[in-house]
């Protein structure tokens, strides 16, 4: 596949709309990676928060480490300790408290695995779980315990799993996760959508990805070109919980994917103290709605082992899937779904 330069025009085919002209160079989004902030004490310099949060924050980034990149951090309100974006990355001491009923395989992720890096728990779709590296360090990242070091390293490597897809033609769509997949570059990506639109039987290659939303940067030309640029239908599932996320540079990038004939869909978790009330989920529906992003799961959180502090209880999440209904159209309304281990489809709960 030929990738094309960062100033050339590309669509999709299904799609009418020119992509709108803004050049962004590769160089741009690895440099946000390359210095995103890793000690505890840097964030909390940046945003004049106390030094006493310093012990327990250290201590459970060792455990799961810190990484925040700076133009994500920008968007935080300094001073805030309640700040919803602050809470999603700033380690902190319950993390470390074990909670019964909170494990480090949360959803059953190595009763499905198939084989190095192939997950697959659902009739017709399949995942590869491309990499482990993700452009954030989600503190309720329900893979925070993954084994990252067994998943394939390059694509020939994914050969093993490709061979499974081709095997089983009830399949007609494979995703890309991790970790998050667009850390890689894009010419690893355009490699193995390749290897993918050469398996007859499937229909649609879709991307689970944050990227677009931490460092929006990585929304280049290079990027739709290959995401474009074969036979399978393009899906992008992103990744926002607040509003305060999605600011003017996340808002273009997404316009671009949109622009270029790619579905956007949008899931959230449900976390305590970030988005646990009307208004923060409204206000993230009507953002993302305004930038042609459908509202798409608002998931219950996985109970993964570091992460209970976050958990808010079901019937308080149906009690705000009732009141946005009251207040938003129905196609602005996210199915709120919990994953269950086992299970043949996600539940949904309203």
């Amino acid at each position: 596949m030929r990738i094309v330069a960062v100033d050339e025009t590309v669509a999709c085919a299904t799609s009418p709309r020119p992509m709108r002209g803004l050049k962004v160079s590769s160089a741009d989004w690895h440099a946000e990676l390359k210095s995103a902030v890793r000690d505890p004490a840097q964030l909390l310099t940046a945003l004049d928060l106390p030094d006493s949060l310093l012990p327990a924050a250290r201590a459970a980034a060792k455990a799961f480490p810190l990484f925040a990149p700076g133009g994500y951090i920008g968007r935080m309100t300094p001073g805030r300790l309640d700040d919803p974006l602050l809470r999603q990355v700033l380690p902190l001491g319950e993390e470390l408290d074990e909670v019964p009923g909170f494990a480090a395989d949360a959803v059953g992720d190595a009763a499905a695995t198939k084989s190095a890096g192939l997950i697959q728990k659902y009739q017709s779709r399949a995942l590869l779980i491309t990499t482990g590296a993700c452009a954030v360090h989600c503190r309720y990242c329900f893979r925070r315990h993954f084994p990252y070091s067994t998943a394939p390293k390059s694509v020939d490597d994914w050969e093993p799993a490709l061979d499974l897809i081709r095997a089983d033609d009830s399949l007609d769509e494979v995703l890309l996760s991790g970790g998050d997949p667009l850390t890689l570059v894009d010419t690893t990506l355009a490699e193995l959508a390749e290897r993918l639109a050469a398996i007859p039987h499937l229909k649609r290659l879709r991307i689970h990805t944050r990227l677009p939303i931490i460092i929006p940067a990585r929304v280049t030309s290079e990027l739709l070109a290959w995401l474009c640029g074969t036979r399978l239908t393009p899906l992008v599932v992103i990744h926002a919980n607040h509003a305060q996320e999605i600011d003017d540079n996340v808002a273009n990038s997404l316009a671009r994917l949109v622009d270029a004939g790619v579905p956007l869909l949008n899931q959230s978790v449900l976390l305590r103290g970030v988005n646990d009330s009307t208004t923060a989920l409204v206000d993230l529906s009507r953002r993302l709605t305004d930038l042609r992003v459908m509202p798409y799961y608002l998931h219950q959180l996985d109970r993964v082992a570091g992460a209970a502090h976050f958990e808010v209880p079901i019937s308080r999440g149906l009690q705000l899937i009732a009141e946005m209904r009251t207040q938003l159209p129905g196609y602005a309304v996210p199915r709120y779904v919990q994953e269950i281990a086992g299970e043949a489809h996600k539940r949904v709960l309203a």
